[in-house]
């Protein structure tokens, strides 16, 4: 009930941003898929600020929702194809962990640097990471950490195709460590 509440929030307080360009990203492995809608908000700084909300689901029926904002800007001169950004991600997870179902989540500060390399094709690397300590973590969880690498290429000026890494991991009361994604996944990203 608790998910279903928050997600219907981050839902409705998404529809309500004054959004002027949107993206829909979607990542695929053979354990998980998780698909992610993002809003651009050129109001929110000198750069704007990329606001999205997300949804993930794995193999061991775990779901996992999060909203970030990541605010962006890009060097300058001979650098302008390097973009870097800050941000936060609030997570929330429901993880099916026998014998008994564990739910938390928490609040993670991140950065991104993607640098595009100039071609006819673009071809970009990006890495990013987000860290919720266990100061901003709730409930069952204890922290939460994620980290990404990719490889892009933009197939259209509204198309990027990816292969990359990302590691999302949870650390749970006890101490345990728990991963929600560990693999290699393809992706897409569709900017309307």
């Amino acid at each position: 009930m608790m998910f279903r509440n928050l997600f219907a929030g981050l839902c409705l307080t998404l529809f309500a941003l004054h959004a002027q360009a949107g993206a829909l990203d979607l990542k695929l492995n053979s354990k998980m898929a998780e698909l992610v809608f993002l809003t651009e908000n050129a109001t929110f700084g000198y750069g704007g600020a990329d606001i999205g909300m997300g949804v993930l689901s794995n193999e061991n029926n775990d779901l996992f929702v999060n909203a970030s904002i990541l605010v962006s800007g890009s060097g300058t001169g001979d650098v302008r194809a390097l973009h870097y950004g800050v941000g936060g991600k609030v997570y929330a997870g429901r993880l099916k962990l026998q014998p008994e179902n564990l739910e938390g989540g928490g609040v993670a500060i991140g950065a991104m640097v993607r640098y595009v390399f100039p071609a006819s094709t673009p071809l970009a690397v990006l890495a990013e990471g987000y860290w919720a300590p266990s100061v901003t973590s709730f409930s069952d969880f204890d922290g939460i950490r994620e980290y990404r690498f990719a490889v892009e290429l933009e197939v259209t000026p509204s198309a990027r195709a990816y292969i990359g890494y990302r590691k999302l991991r949870t650390v749970l009361d006890n101490s345990a460590n728990y991963d929600v994604d560990e693999k290699a996944h393809v992706g897409v990203r569709f900017a309307f």
